[in-house]
């Protein structure tokens, strides 16, 4: 029997769709890891992705991810991408993962996530998605502001058989574990998905 942690598709070829593809390097990276195979990518912009194709000859190109209907999609094993990162670095702007932003391309793809279920996730980004600010989206009829209004840390995830588990790492980001206010975006997006 294959092993789990060394062959995650259990001796079958994990199916992966790929979100935010550009030319591939993350799914190329995430085939050999889960031994996969990519069924279908989204790719808005044309260069990358007929390069992708070229690669990948005969896999569909969802195309915008904003248009698609992820109930009319394949379920697959893996969600991968990397969600634009220019409002979220840090040597940009800061945007965050509001909507409208590129960067707020993020609840494309946690919608993805949600719908079609799949056992991994792999997102890419860069290192200050970890303190960039985010906004979540508004239900219709909520008049909330779209911050946080729970504490970051859930109460059952704070003690383990009574041991406090807060003060198990440094946080060298200094994003502490009181409410997020304002709510970060690793927390939105982690929240957003269910994947915490």
């Amino acid at each position: 029997m294959p092993d789990p942690a060394t062959d995650p598709g259990g001796g079958r070829g994990l199916r992966v769709g790929s979100l935010f593809s550009g030319y591939g390097g993350l799914d190329l990276a995430v085939e050999e890891v889960f031994n996969g195979q990519t069924v279908w990518f989204s790719e808005f912009s044309p260069a990358p992705a007929r390069v992708f194709a070229h690669h990948w000859p005969g896999v569909p190109n969802l195309g915008d991810i904003t248009t698609i209907d992820w109930n009319e999609v394949e379920p697959v094993d893996v969600i991968c991408g990397g969600f634009p990162c220019q409002d979220v670095s840090t040597v940009g702007k800061r945007a965050g993962l509001r909507p409208g932003t590129r960067s707020g391309l993020w609840a494309r793809m946690a919608e993805a996530i949600d719908v079609l279920q799949p056992e991994w996730v792999v997102a890419e980004n860069v290192r200050g998605l970890l303190s960039a600010t985010a906004t979540r989206p508004t239900p219709e009829g909520d008049d909330t502001d779209g911050r946080n209004p729970i504490p970051a840390t859930p109460e059952s995830a704070t003690a383990i058989e009574g041991a406090a588990v807060r003060g198990v790492e440094p946080d060298p980001w200094d994003l502490g574990d009181e409410s997020a206010r304002p709510l970060r975006a690793l927390g939105a997006g982690m929240s957003t998905s269910g994947l915490c």
